[in-house]
């Protein structure tokens, strides 16, 4: 990774999440700490982050919402009308009494919106709390959410420190969404607490659902947590995608709608 990479990947990791350690950009990264120092020293030069102790935070120019709104209602209006198209897609594959995963991600909640409008009997396992707060009080739906750390940067619940819930109960579908995909690094993600529960959703589900839109393909964030081959069905707006890319993909044995 050249330098220039690496500090985009060190400012859009902490702009998600408003400030980060040394020690978490090491781990996420894979570099030496001495690196990172080095990094968020420059970058603080060029007055691009504030380096605290121990880390950094951004740089606020003005009064904010609460992170953990802002940021999900940001990514919410991105792509607003593929993410409804692939939820329509997805929520035709759901059946009745089926228990079904869905992450924090905004086009899973779009999907989570069109189960709280159906008469659907579902056991859903989340770690998203926009989806918990929508589910909650639906009489058809039985809600769990998937315990962990809370943090106010997006309105997910991180870690897998209560993932032990999804090898207790038969998990037929996992709905996930992730930063983006490629054949070769396949569903990847930057927010590395939040991709080992993703794994562990993958491990656990009998089928995987991706739910991409086209914004996100042929691109690559800092981890991994599902390949090519462990994705049942690829859900995105197909109309949107390159037709070379999207040979590919069929070639490569992906199924797409």
């Amino acid at each position: 990774m050249f330098t220039e990479d690496r500090h985009k990947k060190i400012l859009d990791i902490l702009n998600d999440q408003g400030s980060v350690t040394v020690n978490e950009l090491t781990s996420l990264l894979q570099f030496s700490p001495a690196t990172i120092r080095s990094d968020l020293n420059y970058l603080n030069e060029k007055k691009v982050l504030i380096r605290t102790h121990g880390g950094a935070t951004v740089i606020q120019h003005a009064p904010v919402k609460p992170k953990i709104e802002e940021n999900f209602q940001s990514r919410k209006k991105e792509n607003h009308s593929y993410k409804v198209e692939i939820a329509e897609k997805a929520f035709n594959r759901i059946k009745n009494d089926s228990c079904i995963v869905l992450d924090a991600s905004s086009t899973a909640y779009e999907l989570a919106l069109l189960i709280n409008e159906s008469p659907l009997r579902l056991m859903i396992l989340t770690n998203g709390l926009n989806n918990v707060n929508l589910l909650k009080t639906n009489p058809t739906i039985t809600t769990l959410i998937i315990g962990g750390v809370v943090k106010g940067t997006s309105n997910a619940i991180e870690g897998i420190l209560g993932s032990t819930i999804l090898e207790s109960v038969n998990i037929d579908m996992a709905f996930l969404s992730a930063h983006a995909f490629s054949l070769a690094d396949g569903l990847t993600d930057f927010n590395l607490y939040e991709v080992e529960l993703k794994r562990k959703m993958v491990q656990e589900a009998k089928q995987v659902y991706a739910l991409i839109d086209s914004s996100k393909l042929e691109k690559s964030s800092i981890a991994s947590f599902a390949s090519a081959e462990e994705i049942d069905l690829f859900i995105t707006n197909m109309k949107e995608i390159d037709e070379t890319v999207k040979r590919q993909y069929i070639d490569h044995g992906l199924h797409l709608i």
